[in-house]
């Protein structure tokens, strides 16, 4: 009996002294449960807000070792959506995403840094209008678990900043409007 004991408690201790696997997840569109939002100031007197309807993207995540993260999404351009049609024809023409030619934009992550606190750097190169620069989105995790239909879920927030010019987006707004700003929310549902 206590040889039985001893040989199902050393079968539990190697189990649990596996090491973790990240687990790969696909972002939720389906849900309405990620969203990638952007905002720049608008002459420098207030914000035009909007965002990008449809994307999507898959990552892969270990919370034992977040450094090991892939993240990989694709924009669909012609979905940007900042609540004035008219405003949004001109973003979807030629002196902005030009999505004739450039119909998505792609992030793909090169590294990511956690810093140990649920925080985390991740380092990607993002193409817009086919020129693909690196880009830096300051993480952070909002949380994990099963939810209630037997899956499990993980969720993350994050910002970043890119500089228009960089990606070939040249015309004028004024000197406060150098910069778009993205304000990112995903959650995933592992697959």
């Amino acid at each position: 009996m206590m040889a039985r004991m001893f040989g199902f408690g050393m079968v539990a201790v190697v189990a649990l002294a596996q090491p973790t696997v990240a687990a790969d997840y696909e972002i939720d569109i389906k849900g309405a449960h990620a969203s990638i939002n952007f905002r720049i100031p608008h002459l420098g007197f207030s914000w035009l807000v909007g965002r990008f309807d449809t994307f999507s993207g898959t990552f892969s995540y270990d919370e034992a070792n977040p450094a090991a993260a892939k993240i990989a999404v694709e924009i669909d351009t012609a979905s940007i959506n900042s609540n004035h049609a008219e405003r949004d024809k001109h973003l979807r023409g030629a002196d902005f995403l030009d999505v004739t030619t450039f119909p998505k934009a792609t992030f793909v992550s090169r590294s990511v840094t956690a810093d140990g606190a649920g925080k985390a750097k991740i380092v990607g190169d993002f193409t817009l209008r086919g020129v693909t620069k690196p880009v830096t989105i300051d993480a952070v995790v909002v949380g994990g678990g099963a939810d209630p239909w037997g899956g499990y879920r993980q969720g993350f927030a994050g910002k970043a900043k890119l500089a228009l010019a960089d990606f070939g987006i040249l015309k004028e707004l004024g000197p406060a409007s150098k910069e778009v700003e993205l304000d990112l929310h995903v959650e995933g549902v592992r697959k």
